[in-house]
């Protein structure tokens, strides 16, 4: 993949903090990509911030105006960070999946924590009774079910996980 560039997309997903906005930035610069923040999609879309969605009109408010917002994105050689509760939708999910390979950035939740910091500030899509703790157990599963690459984060920087997600990328390729 070094030398070519992939005529799909690269859908970034996991928890808040994971590195999908930087990773995928690096990772569109590197391949030759587009660069689209779904997240942004989403404020732009809504006209507030994805806080003030979660503040104004609850989290499955928030869910609500991801899953029409990814429903309707249909571009082309673009690396895709996407917000950390897509994976809720599995009609999002399949439309992402139709046009690209799904990479799940696993960091562990003691990362997550020192990463994000006052979760309560970033627009997280979760029930008000749910831990952080208990979020990120759902969504391990969602992510993993969804993956066709997982690339660990664990003792990485960013540019190091970019390059496993292009070596786990060129492995993909190599064995079609």
């Amino acid at each position: 993949m070094s030398n070519r560039i992939p005529d799909t997309n690269i859908i970034m997903t996991g928890m808040p903090g994971s590195g999908k906005s930087t990773v995928g930035v690096l990772l569109a610069k590197r391949l030759g990509l587009g660069f689209v923040d779904t997240d942004l999609l989403i404020q732009q879309h809504a006209g507030c911030t994805l806080q003030d969605i979660v503040d104004n009109q609850g989290y499955q408010a928030l869910r609500a105006v991801e899953e029409d917002v990814l429903l309707r994105l249909n571009v082309e050689q673009q690396v895709i960070s996407t917000g950390g509760s897509a994976v809720y939708s599995e009609k999002a999910m399949k439309h992402l999946k139709g046009n690209g390979v799904v990479v799940f950035l696993d960091i562990p939740l003691d990362v997550v924590i020192k990463r994000i910091g006052d979760y309560s500030l970033r627009g997280i899509s979760r029930r008000p009774d749910q831990s952080l703790e208990e979020l990120f157990e759902e969504r391990f599963e969602l992510y993993s079910r969804h993956a066709d690459i997982t690339v660990s984060g664990v003792g990485r920087d960013q540019d190091e996980v970019c390059e496993a997600v292009v070596e786990a990328l060129e492995t993909r390729l190599a064995s079609r």
